[in-house]
């Protein structure tokens, strides 16, 4: 009998099992081996085992990312810090922030405003690099605030090359590293109440602090005793130039930048200081409310703040922030309060913005506020001892160095 024709790659009459030619090795196994290849596609064939091999490692990937969000990785933090910070319409049709290396940064910067409790943070910066290794940078240069090109371009190669982990301070408008193809870093700063900050700097200019007797004539040498001894309410009534603007434009430059319009009051200043606190501010404080601001920064920066409240509440830290407690400091009158007010309105428009942002945050935490509505006028804060005090910003001495500060140790 002659012998029915088969088909090279399967038995019996029945449709061929493999339409694209048996695959590499010879025949195909029979139907029953766990090696049987799976015909997907005609260019891609793996076995059941590589195919397990590949889910397997994939579940593995997923339930680790999954652990590592829980336990407080970047994404989570990341996420959980757009939200406490808002989004702006930058964000809305920018998209998000360029990226920080958090929790823990290796490069942060503390532009500090003056008259803003920074010396009191200073101090704590130099206990805390001893105790936690990280590198304080600090400059000689405390009143230049506002740099040309070159000056900014300098500055941000030096901070930029600087050892990391590392923590800049000065005092300084804020700078934009990215224009200068560097690394943006994270930005800290703590601000107060506008007239109250202006009154510290009023009366600190003419007669120092508790630091030393003669420290108001060492930082002041050339101001003349009638206006050593003017009446801060003839200042501000009669519109000297000290109590009026531009020189009461003074906090919201920190953050506007070294734009020229950054210095004239206005709403363009004030809208890019808003935006460069959502862009590129991890967090700003209030003085008013110091101690939540050390715990904030704990939480955001342990690297850096660890322990920082507990060494705040040392009495041998309250000894040093008792001596840098302006003296003769007095209070203007009411009429003179409100000329201030309505002089400085911006100033006090970025103060609420920044306070209910802060406020925000430490409900997110469990800290409570004191204060649930910003007052109609300002609140003249009555500093306690450990309030400190700051070198004086005069813009006539823009180009001049303070004496060495005397509480490097």
């Amino acid at each position: 009998m002659k012998k029915k024709q088969q088909h090279p790659g399967g038995g019996g009459g029945g449709a061929d099992a493999w339409p694209h030619g048996a695959p590499l090795g010879g025949a195909p196994p029979g139907p029953g081996s766990w090696k049987r290849r799976l015909p997907l596609l005609p260019f891609l064939r793996f076995s059941l085992r590589d195919y397990g091999f590949c889910m397997a490692t994939l579940l593995l990937f997923c339930l680790g990312s999954l652990f590592y969000q829980l336990s407080g990785g970047p994404p989570r933090f990341l996420l959980d810090l757009r939200q406490y910070l808002g989004n702006s319409t930058y964000l809305d049709d920018h998209g998000p922030p360029p990226s920080k290396v958090l929790p823990f940064p290796s490069q942060v910067v503390y532009n500090r405003v003056g008259k803003c409790g920074s010396r009191t943070v200073v101090l704590l910066l130099r206990i805390l690099s001893e105790k936690h290794g990280f590198n304080l940078v600090t400059s000689d240069i405390h009143n230049k605030t506002r740099l040309t090109k070159n000056e900014q371009m300098e500055l941000i190669k030096n901070i930029s090359t600087a050892e990391q982990p590392y923590l800049f301070t000065r005092h300084v408008h804020f700078l934009n590293f990215s224009r200068f193809g560097g690394d943006q870093p994270v930005y800290i700063n703590i601000i107060r109440d506008p007239v109250n900050r202006f009154l510290s700097n009023y009366f600190f200019r003419r007669f120092g602090d508790w630091r030393g007797e003669q420290n108001h004539m060492i930082r002041t040498p050339s101001m003349r005793q009638e206006e050593r001894y003017l009446d801060i309410n003839e200042c501000i009534l009669e519109n000297y130039p000290e109590c009026s603007n531009p020189r009461l434009f003074y906090i919201i430059p920190y953050f506007c930048g070294q734009h020229p319009r950054c210095r004239e009051p206005g709403e363009w200043a004030l809208e890019r200081a808003k935006l460069n606190v959502n862009e590129n501010f991890l967090l700003v404080g209030i003085l008013e409310e110091l101690e939540d601001v050390l715990l904030l920064l704990e939480r955001f920066l342990p690297h850096y703040f660890k322990g920082v409240l507990s060494i705040y509440k040392n009495p041998e830290h309250r000894k040093l922030g008792n001596m840098t407690v302006t003296v003769k400091k007095t209070v203007p009158s009411p009429e003179a309060v409100q000329i201030l007010y309505q002089r400085m309105r911006y100033e006090y428009e970025f103060y609420h913005y920044v306070r209910e942002q802060f406020h925000l945050l430490k409900r997110k935490f469990g800290l409570k506020s004191h204060v649930s509505n910003p007052p109609l006028r300002p609140h003249l804060f009555i500093p306690t001892p450990l309030e400190t005090e700051e070198p004086i910003d005069d813009e006539e001495q823009d180009d001049e160095k303070w004496l060495e500060d005397i509480y490097k140790r």
